[in-house]
């Protein structure tokens, strides 16, 4: 059982473990790849994941509402904590809802379930990635328009991959290789970007840092724990949404917070330590899914 855990969690947490060695020595600059990746790298594997004539939508209409649920009753539930803490509600609330379902998650399920994983596991990336750019924004700023949110190339890149799969529409074949291929640079490019960025970790706000680490995924999986008897999904779905319900928050918060001045330190410490605490969590799940 743990060395199949160890199989699993090896191949992320190494490609994390290189990018943090990597910033330690060099201090690269990773603003124009964590562009490049949130331009065009994971729209390109949005889209061909879900334009593939092998993606059935309709598959997935409960995992997605189940994602909806757990992302904003995360928050819910966060709000209460977040007061009773003392901590601001903009700088605890948006990581506890938006978790780090790219970078971990969609790596997860590759080396967790396959490549059968990839459809759901992004999926769930687009909910709440979605979600993130639409409620989170507005957390953030209440003159975000939706035509704004529409011009986001990941939300663009799902809503035209959608439109694919349920029209039957298919793109030349070297073209779609062209996509597939710079999609396939997006997993990679998210873990050793984490690993940059862990770099950075400030344990000035240590105390935020742990409650976020502890709350995030504790929300999550008692949300999918108490839907689940209402849902129907596969054992495969099941075990990708309860992975999801575990992830510490995006680093993307981080990006939000800083671009907002949104206690853009004490954002970093949540999403870091949380990172780092999901060592912890994710092995721990994988075990009770495996079990």
């Amino acid at each position: 059982m743990f060395s199949q855990i160890f199989i699993i969690i090896f191949p992320l947490f190494s490609i994390v473990s290189i990018g943090f060695l990597y910033g330690r020595k060099h201090s690269p600059d990773m603003v124009s790849a964590n562009q490049l990746n949130i331009d065009l790298f994971a729209p390109a594997l949005i889209f061909h994941v879900l334009s593939d004539q092998g993606f059935q939508i309709d598959a997935y209409y409960q995992l997605a509402s189940a994602a909806f649920i757990v992302v904003i009753f995360s928050g819910l539930l966060a709000w209460p904590l977040a007061k009773l803490m003392g901590f601001n509600v903009k700088t605890f609330v948006p990581p506890m809802m938006f978790s780090n379902s790219g970078n971990i998650g969609l790596p997860l399920a590759l080396f967790a379930f396959g490549e059968k994983a990839l459809p759901a596991a992004v999926m769930l990336f687009i909910v709440e990635n979605t979600l993130h750019f639409s409620v989170g924004m507005k957390m953030m700023n209440n003159k975000i328009s939706i035509l704004n949110i529409i011009k986001i190339p990941m939300v663009f890149a799902a809503i035209l991959g959608i439109s694919f799969s349920l029209t039957g529409w298919q793109l030349p074949i070297v073209l779609g290789t062209s996509i597939e291929m710079l999609g396939q640079v997006a997993v990679p490019l998210m873990l050793f970007s984490l690993g940059v960025r862990l770099t950075s970790i400030d344990l000035q706000d240590w105390r935020i840092g742990l409650a976020g680490a502890i709350i995030c995924p504790a929300t999550g999986i008692l949300i999918v724990l108490l839907i689940s008897p209402f849902l129907s999904l596969s054992e495969l779905q099941y075990g990708q949404l309860l992975i999801f319900g575990a992830l510490p928050p995006a680093v993307l918060n981080f990006m939000v917070a800083e671009k907002y001045q949104q206690q853009p330190r004490q954002v970093a410490s949540i999403v870091l330590l949380g990172n780092l605490g999901s060592l912890i969590t994710i092995p721990a799940v994988l075990y009770f899914l495996l079990d």
